[in-house]
């Protein structure tokens, strides 16, 4: 008997191979392969104009905006954040000598709890870092409320978040600044990349330096910054991607519309709906296993899928909190974070992604029910 192709849990949107083509030879006339070239400006005028967003900074990686964020902005002693991520976002804290601070997630989102911050806050807090977990927009005015009382920054991780809107309106405009993470296998990519989203020209010209050894023109630097500088191939890449995003996020909506109608009434398996008034772009389709109700564990489950050739991916497991470089802080015991564990344990995230057909979806489907 043949064996049935693997289904992987991402895929990258590609650019057309003629197109991209066109876009190289341009680039390899030009001779102008990096430093702030066409394609990168003309690739951030997009980005800002699609995303709804007042100036953007690309960098070559989606950790670096992290990084430069918490740089630019001074960000000092400690830091309230989540335990339920990809371990970038408290990596970003560690590398600025940074103190990160964990607190709980809501069940209902997979999002830090805002009933939670409040009581993590102490002298040293200087900053939130939230993270869109799953592109799901966090609690932004109730957390910004928060931050408004004690003089807190916030920066959000929006790494899952390209395009997400509330009634129409960027989430990455929420708190101070905002990064994007455009890796292979996010919703938008360009091979390696990412962004940081800010509010103003000044903000957007230090970014700038910092993130080119701290240069302002050729003979004076103003800051110790680092090279995290996109290219022009990469730039170029991303313009053409930026044209099919689209259709790529209808797709991915489609997929998890069929995963919920198969998945609704499936004893011990929970997924999370649509957000009123939110435009998601469908980054992951997360569902949770209840042992007792479904008849199996989780990694049961995911054993069972890899062995029918469908890859799944248990994300977030384990919690970053469970780390070595982090399990030694206060906040990381289990009892302070109950419910990310919870959620941690359960937790699978299925196939998906624009170039799922019906019958890879109906194969994934099969497996679980």
């Amino acid at each position: 008997m043949e064996d049935k192709k693997l289904i992987t849990v991402t895929s990258p949107l590609l650019p057309s191979l003629e197109e991209f083509d066109e876009f190289l030879q341009k680039i390899w006339n030009s001779k102008w392969i990096t430093n702030n070239g066409q394609y990168h400006k003309a690739l951030e005028t997009a980005l800002c104009e699609y995303l709804g967003v007042p100036y953007i900074s690309l960098f070559t990686n989606g950790t670096l905006p992290l990084i430069t964020a918490l740089q630019a902005m001074r960000i000092t002693g400690e830091v309230i954040t989540t335990p339920f991520s990809f371990v970038a976002t408290t990596h970003s804290l560690w590398w600025n000598g940074i103190k990160p601070v964990f607190v709980d997630i809501d069940p209902r989102t997979c999002n830090i709890d805002p009933d939670k911050i409040e009581a993590a806050i102490t002298p040293h807090t200087t900053a939130i870092m939230p993270v869109h977990v799953y592109g799901k927009p966090c609690e932004i005015k109730r957390i910004q409320t928060i931050a408004d009382k004690y003089g807190l920054k916030v920066i959000y991780d929006a790494a899952h978040a390209f395009g997400v809107k509330i009634n129409n309106e960027s989430i990455l405009n929420a708190g101070d600044m905002s990064t994007l993470s455009f890796h292979a296998t996010k919703v938008f990519n360009t091979i390696e990349g990412g962004a940081l989203v800010v509010k103003d020209e000044r903000t957007k010209k230090r970014i700038d330096y910092l993130k080119n050894f701290g240069f302002v023109g050729e003979t004076e630097v103003v800051a110790p910054g680092i090279n995290s500088k996109m290219d022009e191939i990469r730039s170029a890449y991303g313009l053409l991607n930026l044209k099919q995003v689209d259709a790529a996020i209808a797709a991915r909506r489609k997929v998890a519309g069929t995963y919920m109608n198969a998945l609704r009434h499936v004893a011990g398996i929970s997924f999370m709906e649509d957000m009123p008034g939110v435009h998601h772009n469908y980054s992951y389709f997360p569902v949770f296993i209840d042992a007792d109700k479904y008849g199996i564990t989780r990694d049961e489950l995911y054993a069972k899928m890899k062995e029918n050739n469908i890859l799944g991916r248990r994300y977030f497991y384990p919690l970053i909190s469970e780390f070595s470089t982090y399990r030694g802080l206060d906040s990381a015991r289990q009892e302070n974070l109950k419910e990310a564990h919870k959620i941690a344990d359960s937790v699978i995230c299925l196939p998906m992604h624009h170039a799922l057909s019906e019958e890879d979806v109906d194969r994934v489907i099969n497996a679980i029910v």
